[in-house]
């Protein structure tokens, strides 16, 4: 049967004007000369810069004052012996303007969004519902970050967003774990290490430590490895096994197109890539948004965890085990048999499933799906969490095809036991087409998840790895094609 997919005239394209302040680190030694300039300026000259600097930034953020304070903070360590909080207020406020730069992020794209149903449906008119659009948006280096829109789905399936804000900012780190020297030692014991390599890092280390010191101290420890690949194998295995968690708060009073999750540690240090937000449902009836991520830190990539209920309070936390390697995880909706259950592609070409008793742990992945068409025989992986239906957990794929082209398509899974493929599309669900087929990446769509909204599935999708846009199918028509196909 022919599938008629409705694409939407929307195209979100990346805006170059949205930015947010940074810290701008000249290192200790420009620094320091660049802090003795300020000093030496009188009153008036301080005030009358300052004054210019307000007049052509504060109408960018939300409280500039603040934001150069903040930056101040980070290095008036290096005027220990000058008394730095003694300093008059407006020097405070000029040196933190010079260590502070404007980063615009989505200077190069917008694109891989994913949406989940909002957790605030006040307002909601009939046959609507509220919903919440993440998006990866790149900037500067190509450093990714994760950004929101707060919409409406009309009874139609057309969405509308809200004006977005003019307040960008990132959230402010509220808890910054360490890990546990003893801990640790419990949890490399459990690893085979070449002997004398865990005595060598377990004794360089601190009671408690962060991910960039355990870096340093793998450097030394690994020294005596001639292999560079085994090496870069262990330096892996063993940072994926270090706590990397932290906590952010935006303030309640801003939008949430607003809020910038923008890298804080090291293992994200070049971006936070292809969210795949989740609405949770937990054992006692209460809903967690779950999103899993890709952190990278220029070598290595990484998954981790988003946890929020209200999308202002995040927490970020690491996966650990055997199994959660590579990209493309995905969580399903809700627990299975009482297991949390998570979609993976651990060999970069085929899809697994995990199953675990513990939603930060997963020791074991079973092989799930194989590319088996043309169009998907490069490789296959999840477009987004699986999205249950009453003829089964419903798995937008993307495969990979000749002239490394990206298409979307479908398969069906067993409700009680999703190991079980039901059905899968022949044929792409969804592909570029002439006007999306140029772009940052060319012939790619891709998506990181879709929703269900009265009789349609709703599909936010990323335009040749640069805008975004939506599409949508038919539910009935879709199940149908997948069950005819198979």
């Amino acid at each position: 049967m022919t599938l008629i997919v409705t694409r939407s005239n929307i195209r979100l394209n990346p805006d170059y004007k949205k930015v947010i302040p940074r810290f701008f680190n000249t290192g200790n030694e420009r620094s320091l000369l660049l802090i003795n300039k300020v000093l030496q300026m009188d009153d008036e000259e301080v005030e009358a810069l300052l004054n210019h600097i307000f007049r052509e930034f504060s109408g960018r953020y939300r409280n500039i004052q603040a934001i150069f304070l903040k930056h101040f903070n980070l290095i008036k360590y290096l005027l220990a012996d000058k008394a730095p909080d003694a300093l008059a207020e407006k020097k405070k406020l000029l040196i933190g303007s010079y260590f502070t730069m404007e980063y615009s992020i989505e200077a190069a794209a917008l694109f891989n969004p994913s949406i989940v149903e909002d957790p605030k449906q006040d307002g909601a008119g009939y046959g609507q519902k509220k919903v919440i659009v993440s998006f990866r948006a790149t900037g500067e280096s190509h450093i990714s970050s994760i950004v929101f829109k707060r919409g409406t789905l009309d009874e139609s399936g057309m969405i509308y967003f809200e004006p977005s804000g003019s307040f960008l900012g990132e959230g402010i780190v509220t808890e910054l774990y360490k890990d546990n020297k003893i801990n640790f030692e419990n949890v490399l014991s459990q690893m085979v290490l070449p002997e004398d390599i865990l005595p060598a890092i377990l004794c360089q280390l601190q009671d408690t430590f962060s991910y960039k010191e355990i870096e340093v101290v793998l450097k030394n420890a690994l020294m005596k490895i001639e292999s560079a690949t085994e090496k870069t194998r262990l330096k892996y295995e063993i940072l994926s096994r270090v706590n990397t968690s932290y906590e952010l708060q935006f303030p309640a009073d801003s939008l949430l197109s607003e809020r910038v999750i923008f890298p804080v540690t090291i293992i994200e240090k070049n971006g936070i890539e292809d969210a795949r937000f989740v609405k949770f449902r937990e054992d006692d009836g209460t809903f967690n948004y779950i999103a899993t991520y890709t952190a990278y830190d220029g070598s290595f990539i990484l998954p981790q965890l988003i946890i929020t209920t209200d999308f202002c309070h995040f927490k970020i936390k690491p996966l650990h085990g055997k199994a959660a390697i590579n990209k493309n995880l995905a969580l399903f909706p809700r627990k299975i048999n009482g297991q949390y259950v998570m979609l993976s592609r651990i060999d970069g070409i085929n899809n697994y499933i995990m199953f675990s008793d513990d939603i930060h742990v997963w020791e074991e992945a079973i092989l799930l799906q194989q590319p088996k068409y043309a169009w998907e025989l490069v490789q296959i992986g999840n477009a987004g969490a699986p999205i249950e239906t009453e003829a089964g957990w419903l798995v937008i794929t993307h495969g990979v095809g000749p002239m490394r082209k990206y298409c979307l398509g479908a398969s069906l899974f067993d409700l009680a036991d999703p190991t079980i493929e039901l059905g899968r599309l022949k044929e792409p669900l969804l592909m570029p087409n002439e006007e999306e087929r140029n772009g940052y990446v060319p012939n790619v769509v891709y998506s990181c998840g879709s929703i269900i909204h009265g009789d349609k599935l709703i599909i936010p999708y990323a335009v040749s790895d640069y805008a975004s846009s939506f599409a949508s199918v038919l539910v009935t028509e879709l199940l149908e094609a997948i069950m005819s196909d198979d």
